[in-house]
Parts: C-alpha cells; structure tokens; sequence
C-alpha cells in the first residue's frame, strides 16, 4: 500500500516595508542635516516657482486684488485672473521678425555650451590627473587651490577687471600704443568674444571641475599603477588603461546632466563681460541674455515665461535621450 506524497504548498511572504523609526533617523541626522540646506534650496527655487509656469500661456498683467478677494497676493491674483492665450507667447518667438534672433541665439547657447563641455571635461581631467602625479603633497594642495580660487570670484569682479584690460583706453591698447600698434577693439569685434569667453570660463570652472576626477584618481589602488611601471607601461599607458577607464562612469554621469543643461548658459558670464556692448550682441547673447532683456523691456511678461518654458522642456527631453543612448549601449551607465 503506496501514500501518496503530500504537497506542501507554502504562501508567499512578502516582506514588510522597513519604515523610518526614530531610532533610524537618529542615526541617519548627520546625513540628512547635510542634505537639508540642498533640500530646502531646491523646493524655494525649483518647485515653489513651478506654477508660474502658466504664465507662459497667459496673457499676464499685474493687477491689484480687490479688497474682499481671499488672495491679496499681486502676483498670484493676477496669475489667476489673467487670460489664458494658449500658444500666442510661443508664437513671438517664431514670428519672421524675430525667428532671426531666436535662431542666433539658440546657436550661441549651444555651441557655447558645447565648446564648454569638450574642452572642460578634457582641462578638468588633465588637471586631476597632474596634480595627483606630484609627489609633494604641499606643492599639490597649493596649485589646486590656486585652480579653484576663482570659482568664488564674482563674474561682476571679472567683469571690471577684463573692461580694465580691454576697453579703448585700457592697459592693452594702452601698451599696444605705446609699441607704436595699432589699439584692438575687443568691444566691437565679434571674432574675440568665443576665446574670451572660452578663456574665461577655462579659468574659473577648471579647479571645480577637476574636484571630482581628482577624488576618483586618489580611490583608485596605488599597486595598479606600480605594476605597469613594473611591466614597462608609459605614464600615457597608465593613464588610458587604469585610470581612464575608472573615470568614465562619472564622466558619462555628468555628461547626461551637462546635455540636459545645454539650453541653459551661464547667464552671469555673458551679461556682464561684454558690458552692454551693441557691436557684438549677435556673438554675446544666449537664450538667458535674451530672456532677462525682454523682462526688462516694455514685451509682455509671457514671453519671456515662454522662452523659459521651451528651455526647460528641451533640457528635459535632451536628459531622457541622452539617458536612453546610454541605457541601450552601457545599461551600468545610465543615470535612470
């Protein structure tokens, strides 16, 4: 007489969620204090201002409430009580009288950006890598601050002080003169301004970006590098085969989020270097420039919302196409 086997089906267990105790938090408010201040940074500038979006499909005005109305705010009343216009605003920006200078500037936003992209990530790395192969520790922390130094000086300072060096009567021409040549005017010569403000951004953003590259180098085993100088590999070798290679995942990281950014420029830079000059507004202003100038003039307040508006979107869709690109060649790249 055979039994039947016996089948035991077991129930799934599903595992709780763990939640945060107090106990939990309490051994993570280092950490979190840390992330407080980039918190509350990013909900004041980042998600408070986010329904101002609508302004750019909105005819907006300012206008005072009435005293009874429950909002007394200006500014939120009239963003209620204005009338929506639908895609009138975008439609500014293509009209044959300025899709000249939309088209400008949209190519100066970029290909500056471009240009910042490529010859920073090579600057920042080369800066990385040299300063990690001095041996003198002192000489190595010296010229790194050195690099990083202007990172906390202010565009305006810069500003002055390029005027100071450039302007008609500066101590350029004033040299040049005195030689006996002819004065340059950079203020009125478009063929300058990309090697300024190439030159410029190199000098201010290099020592911060090179922050990165340089902490990821020092991480990397010291034993590698010494038994390739042991086989015989070149420092060059070194590079490309040991510490390149470690870098590349943040390089790509980054590089997703600058692509994202590429509609963005670094408005202090290019509003105050060519200090208001006419001559070489064609190569001087980008999409932010252009933004800020119609805020400034008598243009209804929608379309500068719509400028604003058509930036963030592209910036957004470029970050999910480079993502994607990423995700299908290296999937351990991508950001998401």
């Amino acid at each position: 007489m055979f039994k039947k086997d016996s089948v035991v089906t077991k129930k799934p267990v599903f595992k709780k969620k763990k939640r945060w105790t107090a106990d939990a938090i309490y051994s993570h408010i280092s950490y979190l204090t840390m992330v407080l201040p980039g918190a509350i940074w990013l909900l004041l500038f980042a998600y408070l201002p986010m329904p101002g979006i609508i302004m750019a499909f909105k005819d907006y005005r300012l206008q005072r409430p009435p005293a009874d109305f429950w909002i007394q705010n200006s500014f939120i009343y009239s963003l209620i009580k204005s009338p929506w216009v639908g895609l009138e605003n975008f439609r500014y920006l293509i009209l044959p009288t300025n899709l000249r200078n939309t088209v400008i500037f949209v190519r100066n936003t970029v290909l500056y950006n471009l240009l910042f992209m490529v010859v920073g990530l090579v600057l920042s790395i080369a800066l990385a890598v040299v300063i990690y192969e001095l041996t003198n520790r002192f000489w190595a922390k010296l010229y790194h601050s050195i690099f990083f130094l202007p990172f906390f000086i202010s565009w305006v300072v810069v500003a002055y002080v390029v005027y100071a060096m450039a302007n008609h009567a500066g101590i350029i021409n004033t040299f040049l003169t005195s030689m006996g040549m002819a004065p340059l005017e950079i203020y009125k010569q478009k063929a300058y301004w990309p090697f300024i403000f190439l030159i410029a951004n190199i000098w201010k953003y290099t020592g911060n970006g090179s922050i990165i590259y340089l902490a990821l180098i020092t991480g990397v085993d010291r034993q590698l590098y010494e038994a390739a100088a042991m086989d015989g590999a070149s420092k060059w070798k070194q590079f490309v085969y040991i510490t390149l290679p470690e870098l590349i995942p943040t390089i790509v990281l980054l590089q997703i989020l600058a692509v994202g950014r590429i509609f963005v420029s670094d408005f202090d830079m290019f509003y105050t270097l060519p200090a208001g000059s006419v001559f070489i507004r064609e190569v001087t202003t980008t999409i932010d420039v252009y933004v800020f100038n119609m805020l400034r003039s008598t243009s209804p307040i929608g379309y500068a919302a719509a400028a604003g508006f058509v930036q963030s979107v592209v910036g957004f869709v470029l970050i999910l196409v480079a993502n994607t690109v990423v995700r299908k060649t290296k999937p351990e790249m991508a950001l998401f």
